[in-house]
């Protein structure tokens, strides 16, 4: 395991998380992980700082609104099948880390695990949540991205430990 800076890395994550990355989140004795495909990462309150958004359908959801911190784990391996399984199957409905022999890791910082695999990975403590409003949302995004409005809830994470396995 080897610490990184997120800055140096930022560019490598946005690029990872627009193939498909894994956001994991526990509360409880509920976890799930779900895949992400769009996210921020930057300085925002004296802070870095990683934006991820869940629509309020998602099973992942009902968890992270419950929990103090989320994880990233950005893959440096081909992991197609088990970022589209978990990106198109639902937590309520299937163990996803059995289905996808995925492996729950502690955190070093955080509650929530990551997954088990090379890769970078971002632990955040939650900082800032804000749902979507549909009237302060553009127009043309509003008809091509939430023509059925489940919009996202945006989480933003304070940046706790920045790795790679």
């Amino acid at each position: 395991m080897k610490d990184i800076d997120f800055m140096t890395v930022s560019e490598d994550v946005i690029a990872g998380i627009k193939k498909g990355a894994f956001l994991t989140v526990a509360a409880g004795n509920d976890l799930n992980t779900m895949t992400i495909g769009w996210g921020t990462i930057g300085f925002i309150w004296r802070m870095p700082v990683m934006m991820v958004a869940v629509r309020t359908s998602r099973h992942t959801f009902g968890i992270i609104e419950r929990a103090a911190d989320f994880t990233v784990s950005v893959p440096s391996s081909d992991m197609s099948h088990e970022v589209s399984f978990c990106g198109t199957r639902s937590g309520r409905d299937f163990d996803k880390f059995k289905e996808c022999n995925l492996t729950a890791a502690p955190a070093r910082s955080v509650t929530s695990p990551v997954i088990e695999t090379p890769g970078i990975h971002l632990e955040c403590r939650i900082v800032y949540r804000s749902r979507m409003s549909a009237e302060h949302l553009d127009e043309n995004c509003r008809s091509s991205l939430y023509s059925d409005a489940d919009f996202h809830t945006l989480y933003f994470g304070e940046i706790k430990a920045c790795y790679e396995i």
